[in-house]
Parts: C-alpha cells; sequence; structure tokens
C-alpha cells in the first residue's frame, strides 16, 4: 500500500470520525468545525500531491513533510490556545457559580435560623 492510498484511507475515516462525533452531539460544532477542516486539507493535499509540492516550493520548505510538520505544530498551538481559553473562561464561571451558591447557602441558613428563634 503506498503513501498515498494510506493517508486518503487515514482522512476519510478522520472525516468520518469527526462527523459521527458530530452526529451524536460529542464534539461540539466550533470544535468540528476545525477537525474537519484539518482532515478536510489532508483529504485533498493527499489526493494531490502536487499540490503540497507546490505549496512547499512556492512557500521555501526543502521538503514537503516539513511543511506538513510545522502546519501541524501551528495547528496544534493554536488548539492548546484556544483549549486554554476555553479552560479559563470555565473556571471563571465556576468560580462565580461557587460564590453565588455559597451566598445562597448563607442567605438560607440566615431565614432557617430566623425562622426557629420565630418557632420558640
Amino acid at each position: 500500500m503506498s503513501a498515498s492510498v494510506l493517508a486518503v484511507i487515514t482522512s476519510v475515516i478522520t472525516l468520518v470520525f469527526i462527523i459521527d462525533l458530530l452526529r451524536r452531539g460529542v464534539l461540539k460544532e466550533k470544535y468540528a468545525v476545525l477537525w474537519l477542516s484539518v482532515a478536510g486539507i489532508a483529504l485533498v493535499l493527499s489526493l494531490f500531491p502536487s499540490l503540497l509540492e507546490w505549496i512547499t516550493a512556492t512557500l521555501g520548505f526543502e521538503v514537503p513533510a516539513n511543511l506538513l510538520f510545522f502546519g501541524t505544530i501551528v495547528v496544534l498551538v493554536l488548539v492548546a490556545v484556544q483549549l486554554s481559553y476555553e479552560l479559563s473562561s470555565h473556571e471563571a464561571k465556576i468560580r462565580r457559580l461557587a460564590e453565588e451558591v455559597a451566598l445562597q447557602q448563607q442567605e438560607i441558613k440566615r431565614l432557617h435560623d430566623r425562622f426557629d428563634r420565630g418557632q420558640q
């Protein structure tokens, strides 16, 4: 099996996997767009290897694999930054919710104490 055929098969399997995760609701749309784009680009480049060679020459890379490694690293760094942003946002929301719950529990305790004093 040649590398091009393996790349096409891997790209198609990745596309099907991402679509299945999206269909089942496991993966949110905002993340699926990125991964569908990556898999789509991989499929196009594996179907048309001369396109990768042309892009490599145009951008001044020596070897197409170097361009792929560079592109992969850029995508992974962007994903890591985006996920860090999402995590920070969720941590702030969780902290705010925890503070609200603590304030509500304190108010409930105060009302219970007041009610208990009124019952005596």
